[in-house]
């Protein structure tokens, strides 16, 4: 997808990807992440999801990337932080305490920007990537992470009937993404209500990745 679809997306406020309270999967299997209290944990195109306040809150400290800036000056208006915004190589950094967004394209992130990383939360990132970008994406979070531990949400759906993004990742393709350098667990599965764009048979499934050791 390029640049100018997403930023159309939220200039024209299309951000039904955004969901209005703490992701249920994240709020049951959070521990998994063994990050606690000042431990950091990265969330790849995090828009402004509610879910960096609920870590927050839990005491994680918490970076980002995001591509489009009026996400997240909605994300730190709706946290009622006033970020310092400086340069990053290409990117755009907003800080406050607990806190560092990236703004711009992730694959430009680089180790050196973000700093070290205890864990990645991974709910829209990958499922917003198309097919031939996945295996790229996947490579660059383990360059830029050092493979740190991961939650991670997929969707699976028939992808003849709507396209993505949201796409559809089959639980076969996690396991060929990720599972050479992480045990690839499934931890829960659920059908989405409601639907996913217009479909009924939507299922939502979130995943443990643990680094393997040597």
């Amino acid at each position: 997808m390029t640049p100018d679809f997403w930023h159309g997306k939220w200039q024209r406020n299309e951000i039904g990807f955004h969901e209005g309270r703490p992701n249920h999967f994240l709020v049951r299997h959070a521990d998994r992440l063994a990050a606690g209290a000042g431990s950091r944990v990265f969330l790849p195109l995090c828009g402004k999801t509610r879910d960096i306040a609920w870590l927050m809150g839990r005491g994680a400290r918490v970076a980002g990337a995001e591509l489009n800036r009026s996400a997240i000056e909605q994300l730190f208006a709706e946290l009622e932080l006033a970020p310092e915004v400086t340069a990053a190589g290409p990117l755009e950094r907003f800080s406050a305490a607990g806190i560092d967004i990236f703004v711009g394209d992730v694959f430009a992130l680089t180790p050196a920007h973000l700093g070290p990383v205890d864990a990645i939360y991974d709910r829209a990132a990958l499922v917003a990537l198309p097919g031939d970008v996945r295996w790229h994406y996947a490579g660059h979070l383990r360059g830029l992470t050092g493979g740190a531990r991961q939650l991670l949400i997929s969707y699976e759906y028939d992808q003849s009937l709507a396209k993505g993004p949201p796409f559809s990742v089959q639980a076969d393709e996690v396991h060929a993404l990720y599972g050479a350098d992480y045990h690839v667990q499934e931890l829960e599965t659920a059908p989405v209500e409601r639907g996913l764009k217009g479909l009924s048979e939507v299922v939502e499934r979130i995943w443990q990745l643990v680094p393997r050791q040597g």
